[in-house]
Formats: structure tokens, sequence, C-alpha cells
């Protein structure tokens, strides 16, 4: 399915899950989907502004969202209120799944920011997957969390995301 013309716009929530509870629930348009990669577009749905002192995610920001069915991470285009590309802030998740009108993605702390220039890539929370515990209590599923993001790395350090969010 696709879903490209405004006249068959859909809305989803996006229900992102941490450790077992809901994180954060927002809607989101779907801009596409087909079949194994799903493209949603919303505002930032954050309580105001939050900085993490390389970017700062506050009202007005629109993230374009990508999220796979059969990988282990989400890529979230981020553009300020003026249309400007602030970056790509990308969450290592186990795949995402659709149900109805809700997109859950489980959450599994490694993150990734790239600039819009690209030349700042930064792997963030690490120790928060550490104190996670998912290395013992699910190896698989933490071995895959390192690989993803070993891999968005990747990517962002060979020239960014244009071939994989095309």
């Amino acid at each position: 399915m696709s879903v490209n013309s405004p006249d068959s716009a859909r809305l989803l929530d996006v229900v992102l899950v941490k450790a077992g509870r809901t994180k954060i629930r927002y809607a989101a348009e779907l801009l596409s989907d087909d079949g194994t990669r799903l493209a949603v577009r919303a505002p930032w749905a954050g309580d105001g502004v939050r900085d993490f002192g390389f970017v700062r995610f506050e009202r007005g920001d629109v993230f374009t969202e990508y999220y796979w069915r059969d990988r282990w991470y989400a890529v979230k285009e981020v553009r300020d209120s003026a249309g400007r590309l602030k970056g790509w802030y990308c969450d290592i998740t186990r795949p995402a799944t659709l149900s109805g009108t809700e997109l859950v993605v489980e959450d599994l702390d490694l993150d990734l920011w790239v600039s819009a220039d690209g030349s700042d890539v930064r792997r963030l929370d690490e120790d928060e997957f550490e104190e996670s515990g998912l290395t013992v209590s699910d190896p698989p599923a933490a071995a895959a969390a390192v690989a993803a993001l070993d891999e968005l790395e990747g990517l962002a350090r060979a020239g960014g995301f244009t071939a994989l969010l095309r």
C-alpha cells in the first residue's frame, strides 16, 4: 500500500514502548507503507523544549519518521518550523508492528544523532543500554541492537541515509 496523496491521508498512533510501558504516544500522518517500511510525519510530540546540547527539539519541529518491520531501528528526520534540516535522530528498536491504527515500537535505549551536515555523528545512551540488562535477559536482541547501531553509524559516516530513506 502506498499512501502519498492528501486525499488518502491516514492517521496512526505511534506508540513508543520502553521496558514494557508506554513511554509516549502521538498522532502521525501515514505517508507510505510498502509492507516493510512505513513513513509517518508528526510534529514534535514532547512537552516543551528538549535540549540535548547538540540539538534542540521544540514546538514547530516536524519529524518524518521511518520504521521497518524487519530492521532493528527507526530513523527520524528532524526539521525546524521553517523546514530547515536539523539532522536525524535514530532509535534502536525492535522491528515495528502495525496493528490497526497503532504503530508500536519497542525502544532498546541505544540512539544515534547525525547532524544535518553529517559532521556530528554520535552514539547516545550506551550507559542506559548496559543498565537495561538486555544483554543478560535477551542476548540475541542485545546483539541485534548493537549491530543495528553499528549499521546506522556506518551509513552516517559513509555519506548519510539518502539510499536508506528513498
